[in-house]
């Protein structure tokens, strides 16, 4: 593409917006960032010379293009599919994806990093450019790299994608109103409005270029202090960057020479290219949707319409909310907070009843936990709603500002386990150990709806200390379900409107042998050799249900018991002993990594004694210690060992139904 001429670059970026609408029409993914940044992807890719110069794109979720130009267009049938490419960048996948990413506001600090490694290595090139949004500029660790780079004067370009798509989706009524969640978004639209100012900067410009050379100097003097009335400064210039902007991003005849001056010039000071861009630019359907078609199911081209499954049981995220609102509705302290993502986290549907105690704080995790925090102080009841990949984020806040203070705020943790298509960077794996092992927190994850909506409430009730409430992606399981196979008794067939407080650290028992209908003439387990107990924490249990009956249907002496943990922390002890006594066999289950619930069990089972004489075989089923690339979640899970298929064949094992090969026969 380098010796394309204008007219025919103008060409490959229109083929290539309709190239990635086509991919993402048949695939589902993150469209409406791409769409935004087609013609910004083909000027970098004009002007730059990867890989030897770094294009670093933050969270990376705006990279489909940049993937169509790399040499990847032909694979984009498998993205974000099992054995196909990521829906973001991977330094393992390409030489071209020059960083990693799937979270943001780390491009510039990469960027930095890359700068000063190619010039104290004097490599012949230093050319890094970071692509940042005006969402993902909005975290505190963007500020910390901007600081440092001014500075240090590191070599690099920042590009702002402005769009003004704070918030996924931005326009949730919130305690801020509808505008985007950020104060810094208001000051750069300011800017892109500043037209007088562009105008008479670029006058300025022009008009120096024909002075002698001693004249130069004081014009340009002249023209920084005008810059100054004008805009009052700006605040990238404050922390030692050159400003440049604003600028269309999608007109090419512009963006071209801008980029190739600030590539060719000799100046270390790093510069800021402020652009001004749409959403889902040059897609209709995406431009006047609300959410811009962020992230999408497949869909029809023609129509924009996605194709999704009819009727269905209701998402998590949607009974959660619901349920705090339910709860908000008769307590008045219950305020919740969002981290950018009021749509992922039900946040939305709590802010539309309840705009005034809804608080987006942009993408700021750390400071969204202290804030809560705070509140908690002053005796509201804070529900910082954050994913679990991102709480990772706001780590020290939970450990030293809200568990070493026992503060009652309420983490609400979606997502928890793995998540299907966003692959390694958005699963949940982390939290039961990343979050077990602080003290005063009570930890609780719920096997199904109805637990969802009582776990909600006991998090409401409970002003004793910090709580974590963490469940997965996906939707309810329905009555039906809830009734055949976690033997729920549901009144008129129906699940409960509300949710009800359920005691502190406390299990139960959902299956015993038998099964639910077991009555005193069941024979099953009339040894302990022959029970089993299958002891479950969150959504699994649902598997573990099924591999249960299966087991009993394929071997009438073995009686397997299934239990719901609920809480991690506190344990429920006397269930936990209650199983290792009457049972030669106990498998914990979770979705979670090593270090978490399983551990926590093995802990207590070793400390009390209860494994010394020999009689209890004990195995915990954890996510192994591997990343899961992009599939479905049920392949993620059948990846992992942790189907109903895989429960089962571990209680054969461990019962010797089956024989093993050991290592050496395989």
């Amino acid at each position: 593409m380098k010796g394309l001429d204008m007219i025919k670059l103008k060409q490959l970026a229109n083929e290539l917006r309709w190239d990635t609408l086509e991919s993402v029409s048949k695939t589902g993914g993150h469209l409406s960032s791409s769409l935004g940044v087609n013609e910004l992807t083909v000027a970098l890719h004009y002007v730059f010379d990867m890989p030897e110069d770094d294009i670093i794109w933050d969270v990376s979720h705006q990279c489909y293009p940049h993937k169509i130009l790399t040499g990847r267009r032909q694979r984009m049938s498998g993205l974000r599919q099992l054995g196909g490419i990521s829906g973001f960048c991977k330094r393992k996948e390409s030489k071209f994806d020059s960083f990693g990413a799937g979270h943001s506001s780390t491009s510039i600090s990469a960027a930095q990093g890359m700068s000063v490694a190619k010039s104290m290595l004097n490599k012949r090139r230093n050319n890094c450019i970071a692509v940042i949004g005006d969402g993902a500029i909005t975290g505190g660790m963007a500020y910390e790299a901007m600081n440092s780079a001014g500075y240090l004067r590191s070599r690099m370009i920042v590009i702002l994608n402005d769009n003004g798509q704070v918030s996924l989706p931005t326009g949730t009524p919130s305690a801020g109103g509808t505008v985007p969640a950020s104060q810094l978004s208001t000051y750069t639209s300011n800017l892109l409005v500043s037209k007088p100012f562009q105008d008479f900067r670029s006058f300025a410009k022009g008009f120096n270029k024909l002075l002698p050379e001693e004249l130069q100097g004081i014009n340009k003097r002249i023209d920084e202090y005008a810059r100054g009335v004008v805009t009052g400064g700006t605040l990238f210039e404050e922390l030692g960057f050159y400003y440049v902007g604003p600028v269309d991003g999608h007109d090419l005849d512009n963006l071209i020479p801008i980029l190739e001056k600030l590539r060719d010039s000799p100046d270390d000071k790093p510069v800021l290219l402020h652009l001004k861009t749409v959403k889902g630019y040059g897609y209709p359907p995406a431009e006047q949707a609300s959410d811009k078609m962020h992230g999408v199911a497949k869909f029809n081209l023609g129509t924009g319409a996605q194709i999704k499954k009819s009727g269905g049981n209701p998402s998590m995220t949607s009974i959660f909310a619901n349920e705090l609102i339910n709860c908000a509705t008769d307590d008045r302290t219950i305020v919740g907070i969002t981290a950018a993502m009021p749509g992922g986290t039900g946040m939305d549907i709590f802010g539309r009843r309840f705009p005034k105690r809804t608080f987006d704080v942009g993408i700021a995790e750390q400071h969204a936990v202290t804030m809560g925090a705070g509140m908690a102080c002053e005796g509201l009841k804070p529900f910082v709603c954050i994913y679990s990949t991102f709480m990772q984020r706001g780590y020290d806040q939970v450990v030293h500002d809200v568990a070493i203070q026992n503060l009652p705020v309420r983490m609400i943790l979606d997502r928890a386990g793995v998540v299907g298509n966003d692959g390694p960077t958005h699963h949940g794996c982390y939290d039961l150990a990343y979050m077990g092992c602080i003290p005063n927190l009570t930890i609780m994850s719920p096997s199904d709806e109805i637990e969802l909506k009582n776990m909600v409430k006991t998090c409401a009730d409970f002003d004793d200390g910090p709580t974590v409430l963490r469940y997965p992606r996906g939707t309810g399981y329905g009555a039906d379900k809830l009734q055949s196979l976690f033997g729920y008794e549901l009144e008129n067939d129906e699940i409960p409107a509300k949710g009800v407080t359920i005691p502190i650290g406390k299990g139960r028992i959902i299956r015993k042998p038998g099964g639910f209908q077991a009555n005193g003439a069941n024979t099953r387990g009339r040894e302990r050799k022959d029970r089993v107990a299958l002891l479950s924490i969150g959504t699994r249990l649902h598997e573990a249900l099924i591999a249960a009956q299966e087991v009993e249907d394929a071997n009438q002496d073995i009686g397997v018991t299934v239990a719901d943990a609920r809480f991690m922390k506190p344990l429920d002890i006397d269930l936990i002993r209650e199983l290792a006594d009457e049972h030669s066999v106990l498998i914990t289950i979770e979705e979670g990594s090593i270090g978490g619930f399983g551990d926590h069990v093995m802990h207590f089972l070793t400390h009390d004694g209860l494994m010394d004489d020999g009689n209890l075989k004990f195995r915990p089923m954890v996510l192994p210690d591997k990343l899961f690339e992009a599939a479905t979640q049920h392949e993620q899970y059948e990846e992992a060992g942790l189907n109903s298929r895989h429960i089962k064949g571990t209680i054969m094992k461990l019962t010797k139904k089956v024989n093993v090969p050991v290592l050496e026969e395989v």
